[in-house]
C-alpha cells in the first residue's frame, strides 16, 4: 500500500512554491509556468518510478557510474554547456536549461548503496571505508569542482551511508578528526566568492561582503512578516531587490513576509512530516539495498532543508542549495519528485514481502 502523506506533502509544497513564484514575479511569468510543467512531469515520474522495482537498479550499477560522470561533463560542452553565476553547471536543451548534478545525485544514492551493500563486511576497517571513499570521491569530486553546494549535499550523502551500513562510531570520529584538520589547507583551494562566503557567516556584522548583506536582508525580511504576514504580492524586500534570485536561494524568506510566522512553520511542519516518514520506510525495509537508497535520499533532502532555512536566518552560510520542492527550478523539481517515486517503491516492496510472509506462515 502506497503511503499517502510521501504523495500529499510534495504536493502541498509544490501549491506553496508555485504560489510564492507567482507572487515574486507574476502568475504568468517563465519562473511560474517553468516551475508547473516541471512539478507536471515530476509528477509522471513519481508514479512510474512508484511502481518501479528499485532492486532492478543493482543490475545497472556498471552503467550508472560512468553515467552520472559523463551528464557532468556535459556541462563543459562548448555547445550546451552553460555559465551561470560563475559556475559552468547547466546545459542548454532548445530553449530550456537543465542542472545534471540534480540527476547525478540520485544516481551517486543509487550505485553508493549497491558498493555499500556488497561490501557491507568491510566497512569496519580503515580500508573497508577508504575503498567506499575512493569509489564516491570521482563523482563527488566532478559534482564539487562547479557546484560546490551540490558537492557538500554529496558528503552529507556519502556520510550517512556508510555509517548507516556499519561504519564504526570510533572509525568515523577519526575520520572527522582527519577532515577537521585538513580544512585550513582545503580553504587555500576554494575561490574569492566562497571564502566570502565564509568569511560572510565567521563575520556577520561585516555589510561590506555580499553576501553577508544578502543574509541581513534577508533576516529583515522573515522579521517583517510577524505572525500573520503581510500578505501575498504585498512583500516588500523582493522589490527593493536586496535579495537576489529570491524565488530560488531565499524563497523561505518571502514565504515569512508574505506568510508570516505561521506560514514559515507550516512549511517546516511539512518538511518534518515528509522525513519522518521517509525514516519510517528506513525503519520498515526488509533489505539492505532499499534502506540505504532512502538513507541517502533523507540524508540530501534533509541537510537541504536545513542548510537553506539556516542560511535565511543567518545560523549556516550561504552555499547556494536551494529549498527542496519550493525553490524556482524545473531540474530540482522533477528530481526531487523522482526521489519520492524511489522512495515510495521502497515502502511498497517493504509491505509486499511483509504481506508475502504473513500468507506463508
Amino acid at each position: 500500500m502506497v503511503d499517502y502523506l510521501l504523495v500529499l506533502t510534495p504536493l502541498l509544497l509544490g501549491v506553496i512554491s508555485v504560489t510564492i513564484i507567482s507572487s515574486i514575479t507574476f502568475a504568468g511569468s517563465a519562473s511560474t509556468r517553468t516551475q508547473i510543467i516541471a512539478f507536471g512531469i515530476g509528477l509522471m515520474l513519481m508514479l512510474f518510478l512508484t511502481f518501479f522495482d528499485h532492486t532492478y537498479f543493482r543490475r545497472f550499477e556498471k552503467w550508472l557510474y560512468p553515467m552520472a560522470i559523463l551528464l557532468q561533463l556535459l556541462c563543459y560542452l562548448p555547445v550546451i554547456g552553460l555559465t551561470r553565476y560563475g559556475s559552468t553547471a547547466w546545459i542548454r536543451i532548445g530553449s530550456q536549461t537543465l542542472q545534471p548534478s540534480e540527476f547525478v545525485k540520485i544516481i551517486f544514492v543509487l550505485v553508493l548503496a549497491s558498493y555499500l551493500t556488497r561490501n557491507r563486511d568491510n566497512l569496519f576497517t580503515f580500508k573497508g571505508f577508504l575503498f567506499a571513499f575512493l569509489y564516491a570521491i570521482p563523482i563527488i569530486g566532478i559534482v564539487a569542482k562547479e557546484d560546490t553546494g551540490g558537492g557538500i549535499v554529496m558528503i552529507v550523502m556519502f556520510t550517512g551511508m556508510v555509517f548507516a551500513a556499519g561504519l564504526k562510531g570510533s572509525l568515523f570520529l577519526r575520520l572527522a578528526g582527519i577532515f577537521v584538520v585538513m580544512i585550513p589547507v582545503l580553504y587555500r583551494f576554494l575561490d574569492d566568492y566562497q571564502k566570502d562566503r565564509i568569511t560572510a557567516f565567521l563575520h556577520p556584522n561585516n555589510f561590506t561582503n555580499t553576501a553577508t548583506y544578502q543574509v541581513h536582508q534577508s533576516k529583515i525580511a522573515i522579521g517583517s512578516g510577524g505572525i500573520f504576514g503581510k500578505g501575498l504580492g504585498n512583500g516588500t524586500i523582493k522589490e527593493s531587490g536586496f535579495l537576489p534570485v529570491a524565488e530560488s536561494d531565499f524563497i523561505f524568506s518571502i514565504i515569512c513576509e508574505e506568510l508570516g510566522f505561521f506560514g514559515g512553520v507550516a512549511v517546516i511542519a511539512l518538511y518534518s512530516t515528509l522525513l519522518f516518514r521517509m525514516w519510517r520506510v528506513v525503519r520498515n525495509a526488509r533489505e539492505v539495498y532499499g534502506a540505504l537508497l532512502v538513507v541517502g535520499f533523507l540524508c540530501m533532502l534533509g541537510f537541504q532543508m536545513f542548510e537553506n532555512i539556516g542560511m535565511t536566518m543567518g545560523i549556516m552560510p550561504v552555499t547556494g542549495i536551494t529549498l527542496p520542492f519550493l525553490s524556482s527550478g524545473g531540474t530540482s523539481v522533477m528530481a526531487n519528485m523522482a526521489i519520492i517515486g524511489i522512495i515510495i517503491s521502497v515502502g511498497v516492496t517493504t509491505k509486499i514481502k511483509s504481506y508475502k510472509h504473513v500468507v506463508s506462515e
